[in-house]
């Protein structure tokens, strides 16, 4: 089975095999000062945990909701200080559903009427162990979902409608298309590849419409997306990433037995997450190439070209910002370990997970730059005389 041992993996291990020992420390005080050996081997031997000593049997997780708070104390774990809070809970669901039981819940702050999942783990002396997991966002969640929808419906009105259309299809894609295609073996760059192709035709067609311009659009915009692979696939290479730069990657590697190409998969990541901004730039750029010949049917092809690209080097710097301030927004907790880490920031790029975004960025970047004159080429070519359904164009917000 193929591991990867660097310092993020190991964490990953480490972190998960946690609530196992502080449950073994419970019955073996004396262990407690034996915690930084612990942390070390689970950074040298990520494939060792404490849950295999034990030989738990496969966890379960079922939903529960809060009824008291009997007790709460602090407690200093490896040195960290955690809120440690004993409750008494309802069992919402599974073969204990009715039956009230105490949880030991050291995960997150939880008050009367909170509901949330906990893992049930029964080891191999006979003991069951609940873990709280995570807390249950459903209804939050659906809430939001719902003021998204009426904020699209209410400015987007049709068009929003459309939007939210393709939205739906491109999700769909994604989970009983993509997802269970990788797991049932097929190559995940390919698969990524072909699940592109639907979500792109979803965005621009249901979104803008059956029409020449939509047409183009994708046409130059799965020309971008097929170089932007080939891009991908050789900053890939030459960086030698492997793919295991996040800890769910290794999990998903253990659960699957190693048989999921995890650069592969890495790569078709790359190709999901840019497509968006590729859609905004492609609709964009053949919408200006109808405005200008609209506004001077005389004016000739290389003229039209020359003015959408200056139009599109400027929409090219401003989502190449937003494409940079997005991974860094999202990457922001790496950052604050980088700052504080004591090795040297020249010394931490090297990480896995941060090049891992480096390359990300600078592919779709790549992505966006090359979209814009194959899409523009294609529009002065191909839109010359079409006269648009609509009165006026406008590519996606950013």
């Amino acid at each position: 089975m193929k591991l990867t041992t660097t310092f993020w993996s190991s964490l990953g291990f480490a972190r998960s095999a946690l609530p196992n020992t502080i449950h073994i420390m419970k019955y073996f005080p004396f262990l407690k000062k034996y915690t930084h050996l612990f942390l070390l081997a689970a950074f040298l031997l990520p494939g060792v945990t404490v849950a295999q000593a034990e030989s738990p049997s496969a966890p379960e997780i079922w939903k529960a909701k809060v009824i008291s708070i009997t007790d709460e104390r602090n407690e200093i774990i490896f040195e960290t200080e955690y809120l440690v809070q004993i409750m008494q809970v309802e069992v919402l669901e599974g073969p204990q559903k009715g039956n009230t039981i105490e949880i030991e819940n050291d995960f997150q702050a939880l008050e009367e009427g909170d509901r949330f999942y906990f893992r049930s783990s029964v080891f191999g002396d006979g003991e069951v162990v609940y873990t709280v997991t995570h807390l249950a966002r459903g209804g939050s969640l659906l809430f939001l979902l719902g003021i998204f929808v009426l904020a699209v419906v209410t400015f987007g009105r049709w068009q929003g409608v459309r939007s939210l259309i393709a939205l739906v299809v491109s999700f769909m894609a994604i989970i009983f298309i993509l997802i269970p295609g990788i797991l049932n073996g097929w190559n995940p760059l390919l698969a990524s590849f072909l699940v592109a192709a639907t979500i792109l035709f979803a965005a621009i067609f249901f979104t803008h419409g059956f029409n020449k311009e939509s047409l183009v659009a994708y046409s130059g915009t799965m020309i971008a997306v097929g170089l932007s692979g080939v891009f991908a696939i050789f900053a890939v290479s030459i960086t030698k990433l492997s793919g295991f730069a996040a800890d769910e990657a290794v999990s998903l590697n253990m659960d699957t037995g190693g048989a999921i190409n995890f650069t592969a998969l890495l790569l078709g990541a790359f190709i999901i997450g840019f497509l968006g901004v590729l859609d905004d730039i492609a609709i964009t750029q053949s919408a200006v190439v109808t405005e200008l010949y609209r506004s001077n049917p005389e004016i000739s092809k290389r003229e039209v070209y020359m003015r959408a690209m200056r139009v599109g080097r400027e929409h090219v710097g401003a989502l190449v910002n937003t494409l940079v301030l997005a991974y860094t927004g999202a990457s922001l907790p790496l950052l604050l370990y980088v700052y504080l880490s004591p090795a040297s920031f020249g010394s931490m790029i090297h990480l896995e997970i941060f090049a891992t975004e480096v390359v990300r960025v600078i592919v779709g970047s790549v992505g966006l730059i090359l979209t814009v004159p194959i899409v523009t080429f294609l529009a002065v070519h191909y839109l010359k005389g079409y006269k648009s359904k609509h009165g006026h164009h406008h590519g996606h917000g950013h």
